[in-house]
């Protein structure tokens, strides 16, 4: 909060106080902002909505996020840390999204942002701006006692939504719909790791821009769908990729190891190895390459490739897919002396 804000626990300010953002960015607090006048939209996570006057917008930490507001629009924004909310919270800020309603009501409005527009109109927008009035002027006195009263506002800022949006937060969290924003969020990151396989410069970080997440999300993502790291399920899919060039085209080694996107050979090797059990040639030997070289492309292998991740190889016993998990070894001929 530093770096937007004056203070580390809780911080409000208007639109006149410091130059709003104009780029996608995350943060590690939970940012509410409420527009008071100006139209326009909210891109969160992958999605974009709707963000007119009376709307306010939950932001999770670490949720990509941009709010482009037009010249003279009118907002309030306020930062403020997980313990602010909850003290008694002790939940990792990536795992927030599955934090039952029950548990903690207050986070309802945050974990189905992506789902819902919260738009206040009439006496509720009325009273949202009340609070947010009364939250400023509390947080510019700061003096013994504002903490709690900063607190009670902002719980009843949530409150107020929670209440008005009851219906729709109740149906949402009953049918699971946080992790079906969970999955279009790794089906995300898989179209642009497959896209981008056979590219060196594949990374973390890049994954992560094009998928709307942070990268601390991105590998916490992963790590909770598949039980490995990011490195892990890219090495895992080039492998699969390797093998199916291995044992349906003619292809180098060498060339092989660069169209899979490994810069070098012996690293390439290595991993195989570690992987699959056998080294590339000992695979192609026990495989065959039928036909000529330009057989099968690496695109067309993409297509073949095993979302499981790399195939164990004949007599290798378990080898370690994408997930983590360990899988039988698949049945095949012995490798030829």
């Amino acid at each position: 909060m530093p770096e937007r804000s004056d203070r580390l626990d809780f911080y409000i300010r208007d639109e006149a106080a410091r130059r709003a953002i104009t780029e996608p960015h995350r943060h590690a607090y939970f940012q509410i902002q409420f527009n008071l006048g100006g139209d326009t939209e909210q891109r969160i996570g992958g999605f974009t909505r709707a963000f007119p006057r009376g709307a306010l917008a939950f932001v999770l930490p670490y949720r990509e996020h941009l709010i482009a507001h037009p010249p003279g629009a009118h907002f309030v924004v306020i930062n403020f840390s997980q313990t602010f909310l909850r003290a008694d919270l002790d939940v990792d800020p990536l795992d927030l999204e599955d934090v039952c309603a029950q548990r903690a009501p207050e986070l309802a409005p945050f974990r189905f942002q992506e789902h819902l527009d919260f738009i206040l109109t009439g006496a509720a927008f009325d009273d949202a701006r009340r609070l947010a009035q009364r939250m400023l002027e509390a947080n510019r006195a700061r003096t013994f006692g504002s903490v709690p009263l900063l607190r009670g506002y902002l719980l009843q800022l949530i409150g107020l939504v929670c209440t008005q949006y009851a219906g729709p937060l109740t149906k949402l969290a009953q049918s699971g719909a946080h992790r079906t924003g969970r999955r279009d969020a790794f089906a995300r990151v898989l179209r642009h790791v497959r896209a981008n396989l056979t590219n060196d410069a594949l990374t973390l970080a890049g994954t992560a821009r094009a998928a709307c997440l942070s990268p601390n999300y991105l590998a916490h993502l992963i790590r909770k769908e598949t039980g490995s790291t990011f490195t892990d399920l890219v090495t895992a899919r080039r492998i699969a990729l390797a093998q199916s060039l291995l044992a349906h085209t003619t292809r180098r080694i060498a060339d092989i190891a660069h169209a899979v996107g490994f810069r070098d050979e012996g690293y390439f090797s290595r991993r195989f190895r570690a992987c699959v059990g056998v080294s590339p040639k000992e695979y192609r030997d026990a495989n065959g390459a039928p036909g000529p070289a330009d057989a099968l492309d690496s695109a067309d292998a993409l297509d073949s490739v095993d979302t499981a991740g790399p195939r164990a190889a004949p007599g290798g016993g378990e080898t370690r897919g994408a997930a983590g998990a360990k899988s039988p070894a698949r049945a095949a001929a012995k490798p030829r002396a």
